[in-house]
């Protein structure tokens, strides 16, 4: 059963990493068929700009705008995303920051809306760039090359011959008969020029497209059926609408046709791009939904349609997004409309922290009055909450209990199990006032196994009072780990031989039989099986482990079983473990006969 929690503003810079099959009460009854809106959850992502390559999956190159939010000017890198069926996508990582371009703005910043293009085993990714702090007047448009469409892209320089004043949005589009195109503007002018066969030189003079009507930038280029379409957004006051216009010739003249994309959800900007994938037709556009923040914008798409004359359909927004078209396969983004209608009972083992626990500290200008801490609203401020337990690791449920007269706050948030490093983003919308502590805000952040994990809440965001912290975590199933006797990490001494994999000659006084390589999990206390076999009515082991802190070692008592060759016995006792993989367990016999053919190790919850 799902509930929406209304509270649950989730998503956000970094609703990271977790596989599609991850498991959920939801994920395991409802069979996930539509990609859900935005579909790029890990980090907050504009302007994308999507292409299939030979590989058959489709990639999206976007930029990203930077939490907390620091304005479009100075967004400073680029991640791709990659998927093979529309629903399940991929964040590939990192691909291009401003410190990589050696002849950049001193200042950085400013790497806006970029596109790639493939030829000859090479792929290309052009971006945007100032070269000078003087960067209205000096914009660039940068070219980075790899043999791979995902990762170690490499700057060779930027295209010369380019205006250098109002040249954003770079596009660049291929035609049937293998020619290459750049399209760029922005501020109401809008270019196209043909490619030289670098892929980074011009043939030709550059035209300007004055015909357009009410270009304002992110242009976009892409053919069907004999015909050019060129897409791009207008100047609509209070947000941008995407338009687009139509000709024979990849250059022009176009002919304008009308607005297929309305005002976006939270932004007054508007991006997108079109691609046919698996037979397909889709629109990529961007929104505010996750952050009600314009310069905090995450990637969408929506199926496009066109009518039977080629005119196209004006696209329709939605939650959903579109279907799937093949299987489901691994990812790492977490569709947004699954998580905000997750109701999370899975996640049950809880830690609630007050504001006055030992563990909490704060600064950077926020105070504590009444066990609640305050003036959050300051920039630095922070609370930080250490030792949190992170049980075997991964996913946990952060639960942020405040009151607020605000209309919406937001906290990143920083744990120590983030894969990114960039943070979490956490909304707070209002409460009604600063002494009404009914807000109950919630996501899902990362943590580390064992209980040395570090949280901490950082303000500056629009205030909000803060009462409590609760850590959920989905407690751990018993995990049962077999290590036969006649394994390689196993080995034996004093007496003790092996005979037909099980170990035998325990009586024997010095005799033992060691295992390494043991699975601790998390740490703490496991559960240890012996199976044997032995003839005599009483043995005794000592049990040695590695997590044993007073190392005096654990007595296990073995009850005959009737024969040397009858396996039935099974006997266990608690014993600690230290965290991790390299735990020893040795059994040292000497006090009564029995032959031992496996132990078994069960982590607890």
């Amino acid at each position: 059963m799902r509930k929406k929690l209304t509270s649950l503003l989730l998503s956000g810079t970094m609703l990271l990493s977790i596989l599609s099959g991850f498991k959920s009460s939801s994920a395991a009854a409802d069979p996930v068929i539509t990609s859900g809106n935005p579909i790029f959850t890990s980090i907050f992502t504009a302007d994308p700009s999507a292409h299939v390559w030979n590989d058959g999956r489709i990639y999206v190159y976007p930029s990203h705008d930077i939490f907390p939010s620091r304005g479009s000017d100075l967004m400073d890198k680029y991640h791709v995303f990659s998927s093979d069926n529309m629903v399940d996508w991929v964040d590939e990582g990192e691909i291009l920051s401003a410190d990589d371009v050696s002849w950049g703005r001193p200042e950085g910043g400013f790497m806006w809306a970029p596109d790639a293009a493939y030829k000859d085993g090479t792929y290309y990714f052009y971006f945007p760039h100032p070269s000078d702090t003087n960067w209205n007047n000096s914009w660039k448009i940068g070219v980075a090359t790899s043999d791979k469409p995902d990762a170690d892209f490499t700057v060779q320089g930027y295209i010369a011959g380019l205006p250098g004043s109002n040249l954003i949005d770079p596009a660049v589009f291929r035609d049937d008969d293998g020619s290459y195109y750049l399209y760029a503007g922005g501020g109401g002018t809008s270019y196209g020029v043909k490619l030289g066969s670098d892929m980074m030189s011009i043939t030709g003079q550059v035209k300007q497209f004055t015909e357009l009507q009410d270009f304002h930038e992110a242009s976009w280029v892409f053919k069907r059926s004999g015909l050019y379409y060129l897409m791009y957004s207008d100047n609509h006051p209070g947000g941008n609408q995407m338009r687009y216009a139509t000709s024979s010739s990849p250059l022009g003249p176009w002919t304008n046709r009308g607005v297929i994309l309305d005002p976006v959800n939270g932004s007054e900007t508007s991006h997108g791009s079109v691609v046919e994938y698996k037979g397909n037709w889709y629109m990529f556009y961007h929104n505010a939904t996750i952050s009600s923040n314009g310069t905090l914008r995450s990637v969408c798409v929506d199926k496009l349609n066109f009518n039977a004359d080629g005119t196209i359909q004006k696209v329709i927004q939605t939650s959903a997004g579109v279907s799937a078209v093949g299987p489901r396969s691994p990812a790492t983004e977490i569709k947004y409309y699954d998580l905000i209608n997750e109701n999370f009972d899975e996640y049950t083992q809880q830690t609630q922290y007050t504001m006055n626990d030992s563990n909490v500290s704060f600064g950077g200008g926020a105070t504590r009055s009444d066990g609640n801490i305050e003036n959050m609203h300051t920039q630095g401020s922070y609370i930080q909450l250490n030792g949190v337990n992170g049980g075997t690791g991964g996913k946990a449920l952060l639960t942020v209990l405040y009151a607020s007269a605000e209309s919406g706050a937001a906290f990143k948030v920083d744990a120590s199990g983030d894969p990114a490093g960039d943070g979490y983003f956490l909304s707070l919308p209002g409460t009604g006032g600063w002494g009404n502590y009914t807000g109950r805000t919630n996501r899902l952040i990362d943590l580390n196994p064992g209980a040395s994990n570090t949280i901490k809440l950082n303000g500056g965001m629009g205030g909000a009072n803060i009462s409590g912290v609760i850590v959920s975590l989905i407690p751990a199933a018993t995990q049962d780990t077999e290590y036969p006797m006649s394994g390689s990490n196993v080995s034996v001494g004093g007496g003790a031989t092996r005979s037909g994999g099980n170990v035998e000659n325990l009586h024997i006084p010095g005799s033992y039989a060691e295992l390494t390589g043991i699975n601790g999990g998390a740490g703490g206390q496991a559960t240890l099986t012996v199976i044997y076999a032995s003839a005599d009515s009483q043995a005794t082991f000592k049990v040695n482990s590695s997590g044993d802190t007073s190392g005096n070692g654990y007595s296990l008592s073995l009850p005959g079983t009737g024969g040397w060759g009858n396996y039935t016995g099974r006997a266990s006792r608690l014993i600690n473990l230290n965290p991790g993989t390299n735990n020893v367990i040795k059994l040292s016999g000497g006090m009564g006969g029995a032959n031992v053919s496996r132990i078994i190790v069960s982590l607890n919850p």
